[in-house]
């Protein structure tokens, strides 16, 4: 089941609702890398890109700046001098993060703990600002299970 993550718009994520809430858990510290990057090698490798995708779509809606660049390649634990972090240094316009999702297959995990990693810090800006519009559940505390019980028969 695909999830239209902000309703404001037509475009439709390529992840499930369990995943994208695994996401949104991670940026508010619920949940760590380890238990993602894991979901993520379970995929088979023609999804893998299309999760990255959804990742990124998630990562443009949290408002990441150039700012946060080098705090999401050190929380990644990514040498700056890997090819993923070579890309992101020169900014996070979605043309420049789209290069990383189409980088090749060797580069994916560390494209995706980069890519996880800015999010998370983007993600946490934009929590403190969001977290009590009733609008938007990836906002909510989802470390309450009535609230994602709540979010999965919302979006039944």
């Amino acid at each position: 089941m695909c999830l239209k993550y902000y309703s404001c718009y037509s475009w439709t994520l390529t992840m499930t609702l369990e995943q994208t809430i695994s996401v949104n858990q991670f940026g508010q510290s619920l949940i760590d890398i380890e238990h993602l990057l894991k979901m993520f090698e379970s995929f088979e490798n023609n999804y893998r890109r299309d999760f990255l995708s959804g990742l990124l779509f998630m990562i443009m809606q949290s408002k990441p700046n150039d700012a946060d660049i080098e705090q999401a390649i050190e929380s990644s634990k990514l040498k700056s001098t890997h090819t993923p972090c070579i890309i992101i240094k020169k900014g996070v316009a979605d043309s420049n993060l789209k290069k990383l999702i189409v980088l090749r297959e060797d580069e994916i995990l560390k494209v995706l703990r980069l890519l996880l990693a800015l999010f998370k810090i983007a993600y946490k800006r934009r929590f403190e600002l969001e977290f009590e519009d009733t609008h938007k559940w990836w906002y909510w505390d989802l470390s309450k299970e009535e609230i994602i019980n709540k979010i999965i028969a919302l979006n039944e």
